[in-house]
């Protein structure tokens, strides 16, 4: 068996693992079992086939069985191993399951409560405050505008939580950004519970600046959940680099597919709250004080669980920063990195327009289809003035985004379908599901058509999750450099939600079925900029991101030749500008043997200047050993000859799975 010594630096007289220097006649020696060990440690059998090719260079019947092979090697891998967790303990898997989908999301899950609870409570207060949130006409006791405001202020919250916070948390770290947001939201809570005034206006006035107040920490809570729940887990060790590429979109969209859960929970306490306060009657007329009880109860429910989140991630939470803090130490950037900002703008601008532009088309269509539920029940039901009629269809609306965000959680990672075109497919079907009644609408909104429109509505709401909501959230994250990463998803979510309020004010100004003529085509519009600008990153490894930007940042970016410029991962448009022709298989193997065998040769410098200041430290307290020896010089040198070299193993959650029986193989092969 050969040592780690053997694989003497690149440079001729690089010093080896015992202090000594190798010969370059001794690195020939190293090129067979360099074959074996670097193989395995740089093309794992995830993202490699058994002749080292990756697999979106294989041709396309060849990519396909390989790709599925790999799921499905992995899903019967998954399955037995939460068949040992249920032998073992039958709540473990459920336990498993809020520990990594349910807690990393409980932030957006109650914001999903707030947010949605707002339109959902509106309908109950207007019928029980006809003078003030009731139509405009009526509204006598309350000023028009602080009615409008409070969706207004509402949206201007978010998108200032956004950008302040993305910046936030890429100048101070995602962990201060994160105990910030539950922060603001707690606090948001109270005042929202809280809320009142001498009169109904002042009451509305206090309101709706209590949820501008609470909205600066959902809008925060956006590119801090993003990008912390991405880089978290892998920054920290916690997984493998094999998990990041095969589950990377399922944790990112497992967490935010909590905002599903946060609207069904928000819905069905509103549901009972009613039935409660209401003498068990959903049915009109309601009166004030059940209506005052029911809005309150349904804002100091979440209280309690933010403030639980606070303590969360005070506490739980103290490696949230630890990829962003690495990254900049990297660059001996100490605060804010402008210059990764500044080369973001210029390397990454058409990624921006990708990411901000499509959540801008998504979230008119998000909003938009709020305009399919009073329609079609009005169709249905004429003259209905029941608001829980309104709910109970709204809870089944809810329903369905949930099969589409679960969906979306379980194909978002498939190799042969990915982010992309996931998102293609929805902005799609949104377009077809918008432009049908809109150009019928006398039929779709009428009794014999209102089965049909229904239907619509429904599968517009399950296409949205099942694409563009979804896969917004973790693309605006994942394309970016980590020093920044927080700061373009911040942004990129700030516009989308300007197309919430883009939304909100033109919806004020135009008849139901002129919104249809204009809704529909956001989502045309949202596919072709997807399709042109987006590069898909699905099955890439976010390190080896890291490794481009390394590059970039170095100002070499023509010497970089890795898979991360793989046409696969880029952009029709970056194609088109000749991004990806520095792409060389094989001429980035070599390179990244070498780049190991750079940090292991600096490595070893480093533990033998280590070596020597202690021993000349040793030699100061003359505490010697009859063999001339300090304890800890001894116990080093020791060590050194019978370990690998740290640098090595630091490298190894970098480049390979870290997965049982991996040291054992490496160990056998050298």
């Amino acid at each position: 068996m050969s040592s780690l010594r053997d694989y003497g630096p690149a440079a001729p007289h690089g010093p080896n693992m015992g202090g000594q220097h190798v010969a370059t006649a001794n690195i020939a020696n190293m090129s067979a079992n360099e074959s074996s060990v670097f193989q395995s440690l740089l093309k794992p059998d995830d993202s490699y086939d058994e002749d080292g090719v990756y697999w979106a260079d294989l041709p396309l019947a060849k990519r396909a069985k390989f790709v599925s092979r790999v799921d499905t090697q992995e899903a019967k891998t998954e399955l037995a191993w939460i068949w040992n967790m249920f032998k073992t303990d039958p709540l473990s898997p459920v336990g498993h399951y809020f520990r990594n989908m349910v807690i990393p999301g409980a932030g957006l899950g109650l914001e999903g409560y707030v947010l949605f609870s707002i339109g959902n409570i509106t309908p109950l207060l207007a019928a029980a405050f006809p003078t003030c949130w009731g139509k405009p006409a009526q509204a006598v006791d309350c000023n028009e505008q602080w009615i409008y405001a409070v969706v207004y202020l509402e949206t201007i919250g978010i998108i200032c939580g956004q950008i302040l916070v993305g910046f936030i948390g890429d100048w101070i770290g995602r962990r201060w950004g994160l105990i910030q947001d539950a922060t603001i939201m707690f606090l948001g809570l109270i005042m929202l519970t809280a809320a009142w005034g001498v009169t109904l206006n002042g009451w509305v006035i206090c309101y709706a600046w209590s949820l501008f107040f609470y909205s600066v920490g959902v809008g925060g809570e956006y590119p801090m959940t993003a990008t912390s729940g991405m880089e978290n887990a892998v920054g920290s060790g916690k997984i493998s680099t094999r998990d990041d590429r095969l589950h990377r979109g399922r944790k990112v969209t497992s967490a935010f597919l909590m905002q599903g859960w946060g609207q069904l929970a928000n819905q069905v306490i509103l549901i009972v709250s009613l039935l409660v306060f209401h003498h068990g009657s959903g049915n009109p007329p309601y009166s004030k004080v059940a209506a005052q009880w029911v809005y309150r109860i349904s804002f100091a429910i979440p209280a309690i669980g933010t403030l639980w989140l606070i303590y969360f991630r005070v506490y739980k939470m103290r490696s949230a920063s630890k990829q962003l803090a690495a990254a900049k130490k990297k660059s001996k950037v100490t605060g804010y990195d402008t210059e990764s900002l500044r080369l973001t703008l210029r390397y990454f601008g058409p990624r921006l327009l990708a990411t901000a532009g499509a959540w801008y088309a998504n979230d008119v269509f998000f909003y938009g289809n709020k305009l399919f539920q009073s329609q079609f029940i009005e169709t249905l039901l004429p003259g209905n003035k029941s608001v829980m009629v309104g709910w109970l269809y709204n809870l089944i609306n809810i329903a369905v985004q949930l099969v589409g965000y679960y969906l979306a959680s379980f194909l978002i990672d498939n190799k042969l379908y990915g982010r992309r075109n996931m998102m293609n497919v929805g902005f799609l079907m949104d377009f077809i599901l918008f432009i049908v009644p809109a150009f019928n609408f006398d039929y779709y909104s009428s009794k014999k058509g209102a089965h049909a429109f229904q239907a619509m509505y429904f599968l517009s709401s399950f296409f949205n999750q099942f694409g563009p909501n979804a896969v917004t959230f973790i693309v605006a994250a994942e394309v970016y450099p980590t020093p920044i990463r927080a700061t373009a998803h911040g942004f990129s979510a700030a516009v989308g939600k300007l197309g919430a309020l883009t939304a909100a004010v033109m919806y004020n100004y135009i008849d139901t079925q002129t919104k249809f003529y204009v809704v529909p085509w956001f989502g045309l519009a949202g596919m072709l900029v997807t399709m042109v600008f987006l590069p898909d990153t699905t099955g890439l490894d976010l390190k080896e991101q890291e490794r481009r930007w390394a590059y970039i940042r170095a100002g070499r970016e023509a010497d970089y030749h890795g898979i991360a410029i793989h046409p696969r991962h880029l952009s029709y448009w970056e194609r088109w500008r000749g991004v990806g022709k520095h792409y060389d298989a094989e001429l980035d193997y070599q390179q990244r043997v070498e780049e190991m065998r750079h940090d292991w040769e600096e490595s070893q410098q480093r533990k033998a200047d280590m070596e020597k200041t202690q021993g000349a430290a040793d030699d100061d307290d003359e505490d010697w050993h009859s063999d001339g020896h300090t304890p800890n010089t001894r116990q080093s040198r020791h060590s050194a000859r019978n370990y690998p070299p740290r640098a090595l193993c630091g490298l190894l959650p970098r480049y390979v799975p870290v997965v049982s029986g991996l040291a054992v193989t490496i160990q056998e092969a050298v």
